[in-house]
C-alpha cells in the first residue's frame, strides 16, 4: 500500500472515500469532496488501482516510455488523480496496488493481478487497517450496483461495506490496529427523477440510454431500476464546487467524464442536474425517515 500525502491535516472531521479507480472521486461526486475539504475536513482517497486497463493517445504515454509497456497507462493516470487530488484539496491518497479489472466480460477480469480476483479477506483486512488508522467518521463508497456495474465497482462496494464492520469489531483482524467504528456509511446515489427523465427523452433524440457515455458502457436503464431499490436520503448542494470539480475532472485528460454529455445544456438546466450529488445513507439506516439530509456528518459525534 503507498499513501501520498497531498495536504496535511489534523481536523476533527475525517471523511474516507473508497473507489476502485483514478477519476472515479472527479467524475463521480468531486463536488462533494472538493466541498468538504474547504471546509476542513480531512478527506482521504482509497484507490484500488491505477487504472491501467483502456486506452490512450500515444502521446500523453510518451513521458512514461521508460517503464514496461502495461505500466505506462497506469502511471499516466496516477499522475492526473495527483493532479485532481490537488485540485480538489485531498489530505491523502491511497493506492492498494491491484489492478484494473476492467470492464465485465472482458479477457482483463481473468488476470491474476486484477482487483476482482483479489482475495476479499486480505481487502477487507487492508481497509480495515487505513479505517483504524485514519479513524474517519464517515466512509463513502459505491453503492452494490457499483454505479453502473463495473465489476471493480462492485467489488469495492462489498469490501467497504464489510470493513466498516469489521472495523469496529475487536475480534475481527486483531492485528490491523485499535478498533474503530466510524459513524456513516454512504453509497453514491443517482437522482429517479433525472435518470427517469433521460431514460424517456433519449430515444426521441435518436439515443439509446443502454448505451450511454464515451464507450457506450453504461445502461441508463439498469441504473434507473437500481435507483429505486436504494432512494436518495442526502442530497448536497455543489453548484458553488462546480468549477472545482471540472477542474480535478479535467486533469483526467485520458478519459472523458459522463458531465461531458451535459456541458451542452443551458445554465439553468446544468445547475438541476450538477448541482447537487446524491447519497444513500445505510448506517445507520434511516429507518422510515422522509426527511433529506444536506450534510454527511449529521449527527456525527466528535
Amino acid at each position: 500500500m503507498e499513501s501520498i500525502t497531498l495536504h496535511p491535516s489534523d481536523a476533527n472531521k475525517r471523511l474516507l472515500v473508497v473507489f476502485p479507480h483514478p477519476d472515479d472521486e472527479s467524475f463521480g461526486p468531486g463536488g462533494t469532496l472538493a466541498k468538504y475539504a474547504r471546509e476542513g475536513v480531512a478527506v482521504h482517497y482509497v484507490c484500488a488501482t491505477r487504472g491501467e486497463v483502456g486506452l490512450a493517445p500515444p502521446h500523453l504515454l510518451k513521458p512514461f516510455e521508460h517503464l514496461p509497456e502495461d505500466q505506462r497507462l497506469g502511471a499516466l493516470r496516477e499522475r492526473e488523480l495527483r493532479c485532481a487530488g490537488e485540485k480538489l484539496k485531498l489530505a491523502e491518497l491511497h493506492f492498494l496496488g491491484y489492478r484494473d479489472s476492467g470492464m465485465a466480460g472482458s479477457s482483463d477480469n481473468r488476470d491474476a493481478r486484477a482487483f476482482v480476483n483479489a482475495d476479499a479477506d486480505e481487502v477487507t483486512g487492508r481497509l480495515v487497517r487505513l479505517i483504524r488508522a485514519l479513524r474517519p467518521q464517515v466512509l463513502l463508497t459505491f453503492d452494490p450496483y457499483g454505479g453502473y456495474g463495473h465489476p471493480d465497482h462492485i467489488f469495492a462496494h462489498h469490501r467497504t461495506h464489510d470493513a466498516f464492520l469489521a472495523a469496529g469489531n475487536p475480534t475481527r483482524y486483531p492485528d490491523a490496529g485499535e478498533p474503530h467504528q466510524a459513524q456513516k456509511l454512504y453509497w453514491t446515489a443517482f437522482s429517479q427523477t433525472w435518470i427517469k427523465w433521460f431514460v424517456r427523452i433519449m430515444p426521441l433524440l435518436g439515443r439509446d440510454p443502454s448505451r450511454f457515455g464515451r464507450n457506450k458502457d453504461i445502461d441508463l436503464r439498469k441504473i434507473a431500476a437500481f435507483s429505486y431499490l436504494y432512494p436518495v436520503t442526502t442530497k448536497i448542494d455543489v453548484w458553488k464546487y462546480y468549477p472545482v470539480k471540472r477542474a480535478a475532472s479535467a486533469c483526467h485528460v485520458s478519459q472523458v467524464g459522463p458531465a461531458a454529455e451535459f456541458e451542452r445544456f443551458p445554465g439553468w438546466l446544468l445547475r438541476r442536474i450538477l448541482g447537487y450529488e446524491r447519497f444513500t445513507c445505510v448506517e445507520p439506516t434511516p429507518n422510515g425517515r422522509r426527511t433529506i439530509e444536506r450534510d454527511l456528518f449529521d449527527g456525527v459525534v466528535l
